[in-house]
């Protein structure tokens, strides 16, 4: 079982936020083998929603309200350690991540850029594709949104 924590910029701690930042460079930089900026100066304004199993941290999530990524509320760096994937950890970070907008920022409106190989995941959480496919770093990616 997923447990999670919902914690501000300003409330994690320094091994929280190394282990969140090294999980993401693993998965983002190293394994999906692309250069980009990861640390972007946007975790400041986001929640960040941490999953952990037999207390190390194998999930997560940044949430952003509305108007400080997209128009709507957002989800992004959603990630499952590569070791831990066949559990469905994924959705499990992703209901937290849900419910926690519904709680903090009081909309049920969600968008994402989506890998777009991530399509039918997003799809089963009720996400639907609105915009063309487009490049993100080097990544087919696709704008999605949850009603």
């Amino acid at each position: 079982m997923l447990q999670t924590k919902i914690k501000s910029y300003d409330d994690l701690t320094k091994e929280e936020l190394y282990d969140a930042l090294q999980l993401r460079s693993e998965v983002f930089v190293v394994e999906q083998n692309c250069v980009y900026q990861d640390i972007d100066g946007k975790d400041q304004k986001a929640l960040h929603i941490l999953g952990y199993k037999d207390k190390k941290l194998i999930a997560y999530t940044r949430l952003f309200k509305p108007g400080d990524y997209f128009e709507e509320s957002s989800i992004g760096r959603v990630i499952v350690a590569e070791n831990q994937r066949q559990h469905k950890y994924g959705y499990d970070i992703m209901k937290a991540s849900i419910e926690a907008i519904k709680k903090h920022f009081k909309t049920n409106v969600i968008v994402i850029s989506a890998q777009v190989y991530l399509k039918n995941f997003y799809n089963n959480l009720g996400f639907i594709e609105f915009d063309k496919e487009y490049l993100e770093d080097g990544i087919p990616h696709i704008k999605m949104k949850k009603i």
